[in-house]
């Protein structure tokens, strides 16, 4: 893997390197050189197989960090190639060319994230949120719980459930008493006070 790398470096500018596992290794790269870097990877380098593209919404940098898997058949290694897109102005060239499956995540991305991929086939039309009039709801500053008490109605005999509490009363029931039986004698101790 490491021959590898130096190759990429050699024609690339490599932001930073993350070696997960032997066989698993992260590279970030500028925006502007990622198409020709997947490129050269599945033509010269044998990564064959696009195994997924995701992306990670940054809110306090700005930015949505996008990564391309790739997979080598036959070194059996995959390689992540990240990038940063603006939040701003989230755009990203399509890769849809070079693997066709790519234009199903572009297209998810697109409406989870609003980050869009121009020349993608496609990519404007709803593929789950048919009708979706709000911001994308993968963004951070989405707000769910405003649009859940806006969209759904409150039903009778609904009741909401802390997971903290129910998993300690499931998980560890003799704790979880012993535990609320002391807050609740501290708190009465600090009321008589």
């Amino acid at each position: 893997m490491d021959d590898l790398i130096k190759r990429i470096e050699t024609k690339f500018t490599i932001l930073d390197k993350k070696h997960q596992r032997d066989d698993l290794v992260f590279l970030t790269m500028e925006k502007s050189h990622v198409v020709d870097v997947l490129t050269c990877l599945r033509d010269t380098e044998g990564f064959r197989h696009l195994v997924m593209i995701s992306a990670v919404d940054y809110i306090e940098y700005d930015v949505f960090q996008l990564t391309y898997l790739v997979h080598s058949y036959e070194r059996h290694v995959d390689l992540g190639i990240c990038l940063n897109v603006d939040r701003n102005n989230p755009v990203m060239d399509s890769i849809h060319h070079l693997w066709a499956g790519a234009q199903v995540y572009q297209r998810e991305i697109k409406e989870m994230y609003g980050i869009d991929f121009p020349e993608s086939p496609r990519v404007d039309e709803p593929m789950i949120l048919e009708g979706w009039d709000d911001i994308p709801p993968l963004r951070r500053d989405f707000d769910t719980k405003k649009y859940a008490e806006e969209t759904f109605f409150p039903r009778e005999g609904r009741k909401t459930h802390d997971p903290r509490k129910v998993m300690e009363e499931q998980l560890y029931p003799h704790e979880s008493k012993v535990k609320y039986e002391i807050k609740r004698l501290v708190r009465g101790n600090r009321n008589h006070s």
